[in-house]
């Protein structure tokens, strides 16, 4: 088929597909669709087998609820990091964030959201239930004694490390919140590492 023979309704499909990224409007989809197609082909057929193969192969560490191409991700498995300390944040990219601070040597649970019930987001949701399993059911050698709030501080943020902290404590397991060295309605995937560094370092028993 010739290049601009180009059916108008796998054109359409690729502009509403390009539309499911954070922030991209239809003019944002329709500009990247015709940049992909009119001068970049080779990158929109290595961007289209490379979605295609993250699809299939990534999945969730059976530990920390992290991405995962493997049962067990490698920081879980790494043996030189502390099992008794166990650092909650909200996404994947919040965990790259707090690794680059260097300050942080325990794991990591990865809720995969945040307690909103206005998004229809609540313990379920996060993978409560698959954090209290990691907590009182520890494989061999991996005793949790504490474990470290580091959602973000928006109001979703607080009321999800609010509702983990009341849940925890009253099992008896000793819980910190990262002090608030990150301003108020930050999000960590978007703040320096040595201010993240700083709040990991400065952190507090909740209550």
């Amino acid at each position: 088929m010739a290049r601009n023979d180009v059916p108008q309704d796998a054109l359409q499909r690729l502009v509403e597909a390009l539309r499911v990224l954070p922030g991209v409007g239809p003019k944002s989809a329709q500009r990247m669709a015709f940049y992909l197609l009119q001068h970049d082909r080779n990158g929109a057929a290595l961007l289209a087998k490379s979605l295609g193969e993250a699809v299939d192969k990534v999945g969730h560490c059976s530990r920390c609820n992290t991405f995962s191409e493997t049962a067990i991700c490698s920081t879980c498995a790494d043996g030189r990091r502390d099992p008794s300390m166990l650092c909650i944040v909200e996404t994947p990219a919040d965990q790259v964030m707090v690794e680059q601070t260097l300050s942080f040597k325990g794991n990591y649970f990865v809720l995969m959201g945040r307690i909103s019930p206005l998004d229809g987001m609540g313990p379920t949701e996060i993978h409560f239930d698959r954090l209290l399993a990691r907590i009182e059911n520890p494989d061999t050698g991996l005793v949790v004694r504490e474990v470290v709030l580091a959602t973000n501080f928006t109001s979703e943020g607080e009321a999800t490390a609010h509702y983990i902290g009341e849940v925890l404590k009253s099992k008896g397991i000793k819980v910190t919140r990262i002090a608030r060295g990150i301003p108020v309605g930050g999000e960590l995937e978007y703040v320096d590492a040595g201010t993240l560094a700083r709040a990991l370092m400065d952190r507090r028993a909740v209550g």
